[in-house]
């Protein structure tokens, strides 16, 4: 299968991309570097892989590469940690609508005029911002209020194009909802303004290497956002990959929604308390507790049990083994100046 995916060289495509090349598919990648600046990916070289720098805002671009492609994969966006919700509030909303709008258009041309199948869209488990029903399954966003943050909500309305796309034109998709996706690969986005935790400069607003750049860096006490009892689900990206890749490959997956996520919750205190030890071993923990962001959700508790009936999908790597791929990641990113 030849497949499009837009947002190739930012994080998660650093971990979609190559689970695609493994199972043989040929995989079309664009981005415009606008979040990271210029970046080598592992996977540049691959005889399967063809990238184009480029605009996902450029339809007619993205009409010219889904021309010879089976399915495509909405991934580009703007996207950051908390404080990015804040600082860019009208950026996310404004950009990330033109960016969707963009590839859809490109995407019902493509299906319509040439050989599209189907239309990957990924959304965001903060469609669920303001959902009480734990855990959370797929649907509750259309019973619940509407998202807090503008980001939530465009994400939500990522959900609508793809919908409304079938319900106009008949082109098929899948919606696919990540929950806290950690690994290794993202850095300072060039747009980031300086925002400190105490006496550190956050690295990209995201928990894990933001307390893991913190706890290197010697801060004692840690800080943290809030209490620390904010529940999440942190799933590794290789995880998320495969999952995504069976709503790809799955005949399932057309017209449906799935929560991908690990099922385990930790509290951001329980992640906090299990960075310190990997990398201080027994010396005693502190803390102390910061004002947290307005759009720092309390608790984000998916149902998985959809993903798991219908594709077979469970995400198996645990919090303890992420954090052995991603602390050395981070240790080595400071070592070399780059957080």
């Amino acid at each position: 299968m030849k497949i499009l995916v837009t947002g190739s060289a930012g994080f998660i495509a650093g971990y979609l991309v190559p689970c695609l090349l493994e199972r043989g598919h040929e995989v079309v990648g664009i981005d415009n570097f606008s979040k990271y600046g210029l970046l080598k990916k592992s996977f540049d070289d691959h005889p399967l892989y063809h990238f184009t720098r480029g605009d996902a805002k450029d339809t007619e671009l993205l009409k010219s590469l889904m021309a010879g492609c089976d399915q495509a994969v909405a991934v580009a966006a703007m996207i950051g940690g908390i404080s990015y919700f804040h600082e860019f509030a009208y950026d996310l909303l404004a950009e990330n609508e033109r960016i969707i709008a963009s590839t859809l258009d490109a995407a019902i041309w493509a299906f319509r005029e040439k050989n599209l199948k189907k239309i990957n869209v990924l959304s965001s488990s903060m469609v669920f911002e303001s959902c009480s029903t734990y855990p959370t399954p797929e649907g509750e966003q259309l019973k619940s209020p509407p998202p807090i943050s503008t980001y939530g909500f465009q994400k939500l309305s990522c959900e609508y194009f793809a919908r409304g796309a079938w319900e106009q034109y008949r082109l098929p998709y899948t919606i696919i909802r990540p929950f806290n996706c950690i690994g290794v690969g993202e850095t300072r986005a060039v747009t980031d303004k300086e925002v400190f935790s105490g006496n550190i400069r956050l690295a990209m607003s995201h928990v894990v290497p933001d307390l893991v750049q913190k706890v290197i860096k010697g801060q004692d006490p840690l800080h943290i956002l809030g209490d620390g009892g904010q529940v999440r689900h942190y799933t590794y990206g290789g995880d998320l990959a495969e999952g995504i890749c069976a709503c790809i490959e799955s005949e399932k997956a057309v017209n449906e929604d799935f929560n991908l996520s690990t099922p385990r919750s930790t509290t951001v205190l329980e992640l906090a308390r299990l960075i310190w030890k990997k990398i201080n071993g027994s010396r005693e923990f502190r803390y102390v507790s910061d004002t947290p962001y307005s759009f720092d959700v309390q608790k984000r508790v998916p149902d998985v049990e959809k993903a798991r009936r219908i594709l077979g999908y469970e995400a198996g790597t645990s919090l303890e083994a992420a954090l052995d791929e991603i602390i050395p990641w981070v240790k080595d990113q400071i070592d070399q100046g780059r957080i």
